[in-house]
C-alpha cells in the first residue's frame, strides 16, 4: 500500500462556548478518521484551535475587567482539556489570535489586494452611542414587525419565525447598554467573489469534494445566481487583527478563522522540524476538512477563494456532518440535555460516547440523535455484552499460560481467517467515515466468536484436567478473535484496545495489519475488568447535573432549546388535513415559504413517510417529515423546489423532530403531490 500524505483538521471552537456533545460528534468523526489513516501506515497529522475573535470576546472581556488575552489562554486550557480527556489526539492545538495566524492573514490580504480582489463601499448599520460601536443583528433587540412581539433579535423573530433587518424593529435597543441605536456610515472592505464564480462552481459540484446534499445546496442557494460580494472589515473597537492598509478597520472573524488551519500547521512545523509548504503547497498532499453543515458555505466559498488566491492547496474534501439532537429534540439547557463535556466526563467513560457517536455516523450530512436508553443498550450490550465478554469468558482459565504456536487447522472453523477478510470491508467503511456501517461488521465478528466459545464451553473444559490443552486451544482461538476485534475497534476505542492489548502481554502501536497475525507464544495476563457496563441512575444523575449547571449560570442556549414541541400537537405532515376553520387573521400568522429539498430518505418502519432535509436559503436548513412515500421517490425529490410552513412550532416524533410542513394536495397515498413554486422562486423567498 503506497503511503499518503495527509492533513486533518477539524473546525474552530469559538471561544465563548464549553465544549459539549454537540461539538464532540466533528472532533470525535476527525479522530476517528486521522486515528485509522494512522493505524494503516500513512503519514496523518490532526489539527484546530480556539477561534478567538469578534465584539462578543471584547464585550466578555470588558464585563470581566480583564485582558482578552487572559480569558484565551484560561479557555484553551479548558478546551484542550476537555479533548484530551475524550482521546481527540490533535498534533497540535492553536489558537487564532496568534502571531503565526497573523503573519498568513496578512500573507493572504496582500494576495487579495494585489489580484485587485478588494473593494470598498460604504455601509449603514445601527450604532450603539453609549458603547460606541457598530451593532451587529444579534445586538439589537426590538418588537417583531410582523407580529409584534417584544425581546425580538435583529434578525428574526422566534416567535413568528419572520425575518427583517434591524432598522425595522419596533422600539430597537441595544442589548449592550439599552441605548436607542442610531443609524450610522462607515467604510467597509469587500471581496469580490463573482469573478470567482466558475472556478467554484467546478471545485464545489467536482465529485468527492463535498457530500451530495451540500453540492446540491451550494448550486441552488448560490451558485445559480451572482455571487453577492463578501464583507470582510468590521470597524473599531472589535478584537482582532487591524487591516494594515486599513487604520481602524479590523478583519471579520470569518476572514482568520479558517486561516488558523495553517497558521497551526506552521507552528506543528516550527516546533518539529518540518516544511508547511509541504503541506499546504504540495498536490501530493491531502487536505480533508471536517465540519458541520452551519459552516460549510465559509469553507466551501470564501475560503477556497482565499487558499486560491494566496497559492496555498484546496482541500481534497471537505465532510459535512450533522447536528446532534438529544431525544429528538434540540438540545436544551432546562431538560438537561445541553451537556458539557466536562459534565459528561464527571459521570460517564469517554469511551461510551465515542463509540456511540461512532454507531451513527455515516457519510451523510444527516443529524445524529443521542437517545439515552439506546445509549445505555447499545454500549452494554455491544461493548460489554459482546466484545468484553469474549475475554472475560476465557482468559480467566488460561491465565499465567503461553499461546500455543499452533493449533490443528480447522479448529476455530475458519472465525480467524473471515476476520482477516471482513478487515477490507470494514477498512472502507471506515475510509467512507461510515463508521455505523464498520460497527456492524465489527459486531457481527464478535457475534460470532461468541458463538464459538458458547458451543465449547471452556468453563466446562476446565473441569476436566485431562482437557487442559485443549482448553487452551478454545481460549487461545478466542482471545484472538478478541485481539482482532479489538484492533478494528482501536480507532474508536483508543485507550480500550491498549488495555486490552496488555491482557495478552502485547505492547507497542496497534497497526491495522496486526488484525491479520494471530498472536502466539504471549502470555495470558491476569483479566482485569475492560469495561463496566454502563449505570443508568449515573446517565440521570448527569442530566440532573446539567440542569443544574444551567440553572447555575443562564448563560442562553437560545431561546429555541426552551421552545422546541411546545405546540407539539400541531400537525407536521403533508397530506395531514387541516379541520378547523380559521380567519384570515390566523392565516396571516402563516410564514409559508420556498424550499429546497436538499435530500430525501425513507423512515424506516414507517408506510408513509419520507424525511427531507430542507434548505430555506443561506445556511437556514430544516428536517421535516413528510406523509408522501407512496406517492414519490427520495431521489426524485432532491433539488425540487416545495413550499413550507416555516413558523410551525417543531413536532416530536418517534421518528425524531418534524421541524415544519411541506405542503400537499390530493386524495392521499399515491395521489399526493406536492406544491411546487413557478420557476425562478428561490430558497426562502415568503409566498404573500
Amino acid at each position: 500500500m503506497q503511503q499518503r500524505q495527509i492533513l486533518v483538521t477539524g473546525s474552530l471552537p469559538y471561544l465563548n462556548a464549553d465544549i459539549h456533545l454537540g461539538h464532540l460528534v466533528e472532533y470525535l468523526q476527525a479522530d476517528f478518521w486521522a486515528r485509522f489513516q494512522k493505524m494503516r501506515g500513512h503519514e496523518v497529522r490532526y489539527f484546530s484551535g480556539d477561534d478567538t475573535h469578534g465584539t462578543a470576546t471584547m464585550l466578555r472581556a470588558q464585563k470581566e475587567g480583564r485582558k482578552p488575552e487572559a480569558i484565551l489562554a484560561e479557555v484553551k486550557a479548558a478546551h484542550e482539556r476537555d479533548f484530551r480527556d475524550f482521546g481527540i489526539d490533535f498534533d497540535h492545538y492553536g489558537s487564532t489570535h496568534s502571531p503565526a495566524n497573523e503573519a498568513v492573514v496578512h500573507e493572504i490580504w496582500a494576495a487579495l489586494r494585489a489580484q485587485g480582489c478588494i473593494e470598498e463601499r460604504d455601509v449603514t448599520q445601527l450604532f450603539d452611542p453609549e458603547a460606541g460601536i457598530f451593532l451587529a443583528d444579534r445586538f439589537v433587540v426590538g418588537g417583531c414587525p410582523r407580529c409584534k412581539a417584544s425581546g425580538q433579535y435583529g434578525d428574526n423573530c422566534e416567535v413568528c419565525g419572520a425575518t427583517y433587518d434591524p432598522s425595522e424593529l419596533i422600539d430597537p435597543r441595544s442589548a449592550i447598554t439599552g441605548a436607542i441605536p442610531e443609524e450610522r456610515t462607515h467604510p467597509h472592505l469587500f471581496v469580490k467573489l463573482e469573478p470567482f464564480h466558475d472556478f467554484l462552481e467546478a471545485w464545489t459540484q467536482a465529485p468527492g469534494r463535498v457530500p451530495v446534499e451540500t453540492a446540491n445546496w451550494l448550486k441552488g442557494s448560490f451558485l445559480s445566481e451572482p455571487l453577492r460580494d463578501w464583507d470582510i472589515s468590521r470597524p473599531a473597537p472589535y478584537f482582532g487583527f487591524e487591516i494594515p492598509d486599513s487604520p481602524g478597520n479590523y478583519f471579520y472573524v470569518w476572514v482568520d478563522a479558517p486561516i488558523g488551519y495553517i497558521a497551526a500547521t506552521r507552528e506543528w512545523c516550527e516546533a518539529n522540524g518540518d516544511d508547511p509548504d509541504r503541506w499546504w503547497r504540495n498536490p501530493d498532499c491531502e487536505i480533508h476538512q471536517f465540519l458541520g453543515k452551519d459552516i460549510a458555505y465559509f469553507h466551501t466559498l470564501f475560503w477556497p477563494v482565499m487558499l486560491k488566491v494566496a497559492g496555498f492547496q484546496l482541500p481534497k474534501a471537505v465532510h459535512v456532518h450533522g447536528f446532534l439532537t438529544v431525544g429528538g429534540e434540540k438540545m436544551s439547557k432546562r431538560k438537561g440535555t445541553f451537556i458539557r463535556a466536562r459534565t459528561f466526563l464527571e459521570h460517564l467513560s469517554p469511551e461510551y460516547l465515542r463509540y456511540y457517536y461512532a454507531s451513527k455516523l455515516s457519510s451523510r450530512v444527516d443529524d445524529i440523535d443521542l437517545n439515552f436508553d439506546e445509549f445505555v443498550q447499545k454500549v452494554n450490550a455491544d461493548l460489554v455484552g459482546k466484545v468484553v465478554n469474549l475475554a472475560s469468558r476465557t482468559a480467566r482459565f488460561v491465565k499465567g499460560r503461553e499461546l500455543p504456536v499452533s493449533y490443528p487447522a480447522g479448529r476455530d472453523e475458519g472465525l480467524f481467517a473471515a476476520g482477516v477478510a471482513a478487515g477490507e470491508t470494514i477498512a472502507r467503511a471506515y475510509e467512507s467515515r461510515d463508521t455505523n456501517r464498520a460497527m456492524r461488521e465489527i459486531m457481527a465478528l464478535a457475534d460470532r466468536a461468541n458463538e464459538f466459545v458458547e458451543s465449547r464451553a471452556p468453563w466446562k473444559l476446565k473441569k476436566d484436567p485431562d482437557r487442559a490443552d485443549e482448553l487452551l486451544e478454545i481460549c487461545a482461538i478466542a482471545l484472538n478473535l478478541f485481539r482482532q476485534i479489538t484492533i478494528y475497534l482501536a480507532p474508536i476505542l483508543p485507550r480500550f484496545a491498549e488495555e486490552s492489548a496488555r491482557l495478552l502481554s502485547i505492547e507497542g502501536t496497534t497497526r491495522w495489519r496486526d488484525a491479520s497475525e494471530p498472536v502466539v507464544g504471549s502470555r495470558v495476563a491476569k483479566f482485569e475488568h475492560l469495561m463496566e457496563r454502563v449505570d443508568p441512575e449515573k446517565v440521570t444523575a448527569m442530566i440532573e447535573a446539567s440542569r443544574e449547571i444551567s440553572d447555575a449560570t443562564n448563560d442562553g442556549a437560545g431561546a429555541a432549546d426552551e421552545t422546541a414541541g411546545a405546540f407539539a400537537d400541531a400537525p407536521a405532515l403533508a397530506g395531514e388535513p387541516l379541520e378547523a376553520e380559521c380567519t384570515i387573521d390566523d392565516f396571516s400568522k402563516i410564514d409559508l415559504r420556498v424550499a429546497e429539498i436538499v435530500s430525501a430518505r425513507a423512515v424506516p418502519k414507517a408506510d408513509k413517510l419520507l424525511e427531507l432535509e430542507l434548505s430555506l436559503g443561506g445556511d437556514e436548513r430544516r428536517r421535516v417529515f413528510a406523509g408522501i412515500k407512496k406517492a414519490y421517490q427520495p431521489e426524485d425529490l432532491v433539488g425540487r423546489l416545495t413550499v413550507v410552513v416555516a413558523n410551525l412550532a417543531p413536532r416530536k416524533m418517534k421518528f425524531g423532530t418534524s421541524e415544519g410542513m411541506v405542503l400537499a394536495a390530493g386524495p392521499g397515498g399515491d395521489e399526493l403531490f406536492l406544491l411546487s413554486p413557478d420557476a425562478g422562486a428561490k430558497p426562502g423567498q415568503r409566498i404573500r
